[in-house]
């Protein structure tokens, strides 16, 4: 009874794993990307392949997910389980103890958790998978095989075979288009305007602290920026306390109002603000790039003439192409954006995002708004 349990909690916690990276693939691309940039990892020359890795790391969560689920091949099941949980649990790791990843995208962008959390959560699922093994030894068999079988094992591998079948479409469909459930701030029906509101009247609070030294007794102590400027002893003419330069720290103090769209910055070339002229313009279409060197001229050139012609039908309407790159766009004016930022927006590159009274109300790839 307890193994049963036990067997179909850690099942249900993978599935679902997978299922959340499954429907935004390209979301989860980008997070293998951070893993293998210079600043973690540094094997930049596997970037490009982040979007196979990320395939590859999802369909294992979902099969062997529910191979668990459904008993089949026990033993190889929570073996390769095991093998993955290790593997995810370095990687983990290595986040929280170089605090380099801030989010590991376990659970895509449905629920964040921070580097240590991630951690811990795979060091518990690991133990589980291990108690498992030991529960369930009894009943393997010299091939690896589980004993206790019904009649036949056709039925559960049917079950699997469907449930492959609505993966591979719901993968598919986020990779070409857009997720079918979209768990990122800027779905469908979010309202710009109201959550910089909630972000202004929210704000997260971060402190500077000082690593300093006392150039006569060799101590080191930390000092936040208030405590700094309140003690005189500190900074004083003749003081033996010195800024240890490189060392001083920014830490949040107080957790405000979350959401990405306080990364939701608009720029012209010049670095002027726009942002506020785009949530508050009664329509505006905006066209997003975070690579546009890969973008193809034939592709950019129709997206823009389909977006000028609205522009025509109406008078009144913003428009703006935002990238990387100050020359990207020929026919609309181009405005710039982080690309990090972007790629939180957009999926696809390029990215066409209609806003009416700030509130978004369309997005699509490029590739499909030309249709």
């Amino acid at each position: 009874m307890i193994k049963g349990i036990l067997r179909f909690i850690i099942a249900v916690i993978f599935i679902l794993s997978g299922f959340v990276k499954a429907v935004d693939l390209v979301g989860f691309s980008f997070k293998m990307e951070e893993y293998f940039s210079p600043a973690v990892f540094n094997m930049p020359f596997l970037e490009k392949f982040a979007l196979l890795f990320s395939i590859v790391v999802v369909v294992l969560e979902l099969l062997l997910g529910f191979m668990l689920l459904l008993k089949i091949k026990l033993k190889f099941t929570l073996s390769a389980l095991i093998v993955l949980c290790i593997f995810f649990g370095f990687l983990t790791f290595y986040s929280a103890y170089y605090n380099v990843v801030t989010d590991c995208g376990c659970f895509g962008d449905a629920i964040k958790f921070t580097p240590w959390q991630s951690f811990i959560k795979d060091i518990v699922l690991l133990a589980g998978l291990i108690l498992l093994f030991l529960l369930y030894r009894g009943d393997f068999t010299k091939t690896g095989e589980y004993t206790q079988k019904e009649s036949s094992d056709k039925p559960k591998y049917i079950v699997l075979g469907l449930f492959s079948l609505i993966m591979i479409y719901i993968m598919s469909q986020g990779i070409l288009h857009e997720p079918i459930i979209d768990f990122r701030d800027y779905k469908t029906g979010t309202d710009l305007a109201a959550e910089k509101e909630k972000i202004a009247k929210n704000p997260s609070e971060y402190k500077t602290f000082y690593s300093l030294k006392n150039q006569k007794t060799g101590e080191v102590i930390k000092v936040n920026q208030d405590e700094y400027i309140k003690e005189t002893k500190y900074w004083e003419e003749g003081s033996p306390w010195k800024i240890e330069e490189g060392k001083n720290e920014s830490k949040l103090v107080k957790e405000g109002y979350k959401s990405e769209i306080v990364k939701f910055k608009i720029e012209d070339p010049t670095g002027m603000d726009v942002t506020n002229e785009v949530i508050k313009a009664p329509k505006a279409i905006i066209v997003f790039s975070y690579h546009p060197k890969d973008v193809s001229p034939e592709l950019l050139q129709k997206v823009e003439t389909k977006v000028n012609a609205q522009k025509d039908e109406k008078q009144g309407v913003v428009i703006y192409g935002v990238s990387t790159d100050p020359n990207t766009f020929k026919t609309i004016k181009n405005m710039m954006m982080d690309g990090t930022a972007i790629k939180t927006i957009a999926r696809s590159n390029p990215f066409v995002l209609i806003l009416q009274n700030g509130k978004i109300v369309d997005k699509q790839p490029a590739k499909d708004y030309i249709k």
